[in-house]
């Protein structure tokens, strides 16, 4: 079965979409009663508390594992304004107990899938054909929490250390500032206050004769004018 979905291009790469920077909801195909959404839901909180989760509850192992699975991913695709991207999640198990992510139809629904789709599959060391079909397998459901939360962690991450960088800068400059004012004594104070002072006299000197002269011209100007008319 993997070769013949290796042949029909199932796997290629150059088919898988990236996963959205910034989900808004993300459907997890999961069983509501096991470890594994809490794990998920732990690492959600922890990076991207504002994401949001909809389980759609499903089994995962035995016979119905395969068909409510894919009954999930179809769900999720029937109703596209619900969540951006889709997860499957399971904890570690025997390969029997995973053998319902090596169906067919299972693979064939994820590779139909227009919502991206990450395999978190047993742990590490398990694969399944529902990993190569995929568009990312996490080794884990935990890592799939952190994988589909890494660019909001980032920006996160990114606030926080310029934050620290502002609070440091502010720090810097209150410490300059303080030094500064102990340096100055109240001698030079006043000698910065006299020296304005003297500044602004100078300037009411200046505007004063240029006030007197404007004045002179204006009479020898009326004067001349009252010559004329006599």
């Amino acid at each position: 079965l993997k070769a013949r979905l290796l042949a029909e291009g199932l796997f290629d790469t150059d088919r898988k979409r990236i996963l959205p920077a910034f989900p808004r909801c993300v459907g997890v195909i999961t069983s509501p009663a096991g470890a594994v959404i809490r794990d998920i839901v732990t690492v959600a909180r922890r990076r991207h508390a504002r994401l949001s989760l909809l389980v759609y509850p499903a089994a995962m192992q035995g016979v119905n594992c395969c068909t409510t699975v894919a009954s999930g991913i179809r769900y999720f695709n029937d109703h596209p304004e619900l969540v951006d991207v889709i997860i499957l999640a399971r904890g570690g198990g025997s390969l029997e107990d995973l053998s319902g992510f090596n169906d067919e139809s299972l693979a064939r629904a994820i590779a139909a899938s227009a919502i991206p789709v990450v395999s978190a599959i047993g742990h590490e060391t398990d694969f399944t054909i529902a990993d190569f079909v995929a568009d990312l397998r996490a080794p884990t459901p935990s890592a799939a929490a952190e994988l589909v939360t890494a660019a909001q962690h980032r920006i996160g991450e990114r606030i926080e250390a310029l934050a620290a960088r502002i609070h440091r800068a502010g720090r810097f400059q209150l410490m300059h500032a303080r030094q500064r004012y102990a340096r100055l004594s109240s001698e030079s104070v006043l000698n910065r206050l006299r020296d304005a002072i003297g500044r602004r006299d100078q300037h009411i000197d200046e505007l004063s004769l240029r006030l007197d002269a404007a004045a002179a011209r204006r009479i020898r100007l009326g004067a001349q004018q009252l010559a004329a008319l006599n």
